[in-house]
């Protein structure tokens, strides 16, 4: 064996170490969602279910108690689906919008208002916890999903500008001004032209906004009411429910649930995401 083969044949072995390694939690949390308890206190977490058994996942998401609430991950879910249909549409659009702007039809003081909204990136997040409070019950929008919806909405519209302000310094200038002397208007051009070349952009915007929403637990707790807890704060509390015997299997059931939407994204997608970003969604 030469030494191109004998190194191609390491560097696939350990890149082979390290996704097993990454995805050994996973496997654990699968194979214990599909034991029965008896099984579960064998201790044995890497063995495979001696049958499938998917009552913990029917309890999971029908009857698991959360708090006094035993009506499982069900209602969260449907939550977390309500709000994160407008908020990753809302927020990709008005990134869109403001990367257009920023890059196509610039105006004085442009880069600074770009550079203000880049404090948006990386502002931790327990800042804006008591001034959002503040206008959400102003606006009447408190413990509602929309209040979480315009809490995403917010927040996720400095990296989805950053996005498609780097994007669309790709594009040639010559195709807006081209447009521009055919007659066609600020909407227009956006939608004929800039838009039907933003599909890389688009995807990689539309998965990071869809994972950051769905994944959040911090606006979830803090801005949600009774009935419109998300799905994290469902499980959280689901796990954390006292009760006489702790239902492992349960547990893990409830978390792949949780998990199952940001995985079926990634697996339809995340070749296009990953195209996206060399499309130029991290560049400039």
């Amino acid at each position: 064996m030469n030494s191109k083969l004998l190194h191609r044949a390491i560097l696939f072995g350990l890149l082979g170490l390290f996704a097993l390694f990454f995805l050994l939690p996973l496997y654990v949390m699968l194979v214990t969602s599909l034991k029965d308890m008896d099984q579960v206190r064998l201790g044995n977490l890497l063995s495979l279910p001696a049958s499938l058994n998917f009552a913990s996942w029917d309890k999971a998401w029908h009857h698991a108690c959360t708090g006094t609430d035993c009506r499982g991950l069900q209602p969260y879910f449907w939550n977390s689906l309500a709000m994160i249909i407008p908020a990753v549409a809302v927020s990709t659009t008005l990134g869109a919008l403001n990367g257009y702007v920023l890059t196509k039809w610039r105006f004085k003081g442009s880069e600074l208002l770009f550079s203000l909204m880049l404090f948006g990136v990386f502002m931790p997040l327990q800042v804006v916890l008591l001034p959002m409070s503040q206008v959400l019950g102003w606006i009447g929008l408190s413990d509602s999903i929309w209040g979480l919806v315009t809490v995403h909405v917010l927040m996720g519209l400095a990296s989805t500008t950053l996005f498609f302000r780097n994007y669309y310094v790709g594009l040639p200038d010559e195709l807006i001004k081209a447009a521009m002397l055919d007659g066609a208007g600020f909407f227009r051009i956006f939608w004929r032209i800039v838009l039907p070349l933003s599909t890389p952009i688009l995807v990689v915007t539309l998965i990071w906004q869809f994972t950051n929403i769905w994944n959040d637990f911090l606006f979830g707790v803090v801005f949600s009411g009774a009935d419109s807890k998300p799905i994290t704060v469902g499980l959280n509390n689901l796990a954390n429910t006292s009760s006489s015997v702790k239902e492992y299997n349960v547990d893990m059931a409830a978390a792949m649930i949780a998990a199952l939407p940001t995985l079926l994204v990634y697996v339809v997608a995340g070749k296009y995401f990953v195209r996206g970003l060399t499309a130029g969604a991290v560049k400039g």
